[in-house]
C-alpha cells in the first residue's frame, strides 16, 4: 500500500491537479479503503504520515502536503502535527500560516517535476 500511495502522490506532484483528496487517493491508487470506517481512515492517515517521514529522512519534501481534506483546500491537524514532530515548529502556528502549506506543496512540486529527481528517487 505504501508504494502505491507514494507513486500516486509523486504523479500528483508532477501533474496538473497538484492536490488530491483522501477519497480520490483511495480510488486512484486502488486501495479499497472506506473513509466511513474510522480504523481504515486512521490506517490511511498513518501510511501517508509514514511516507512523509521517510521522505523527510531522505531529504525530500513531504508528499503528504499534496493530500487535502475533502471540501477544504487545507490539511487536517495530523499533517501539522507531523510537521511539528519533524521540527518545522508548533503545529498550531503552522496551521495558522497559509504560506507554510503552500511552500510545502510548491517544494514538493518542484522537486518531483525535476526529471533527475524523478528518475533517481521514484
Amino acid at each position: 500500500m505504501n508504494v502505491r500511495i507514494r507513486k500516486k502522490l509523486i504523479q500528483v506532484a508532477r501533474g496538473r491537479a497538484h492536490l488530491m483528496t483522501f477519497q480520490n487517493l483511495i480510488y486512484e491508487a486502488d486501495l479499497g479503503l472506506n473513509l466511513d470506517n474510522p480504523h481504515e481512515k486512521l490506517q490511511l492517515a498513518e501510511v501517508i504520515s509514514e511516507i512523509s517521514e521517510q521522505e523527510h529522512a531522505a531529504g525530500r519534501p513531504l508528499l503528504s502536503a499534496l493530500v487535502r481534506t475533502k471540501g477544504n483546500n487545507n490539511q487536517g491537524d495530523s499533517f501539522f502535527r507531523l510537521c511539528e514532530r519533524l521540527g518545522y515548529g508548533d503545529w498550531k502556528e503552522l496551521k495558522r500560516k497559509p504560506e507554510f502549506i503552500e511552500e510545502q506543496r510548491e517544494s514538493c512540486r518542484q522537486f518531483w517535476q525535476n526529471s533527475n529527481n524523478f528518475s533517481s528517487f521514484l
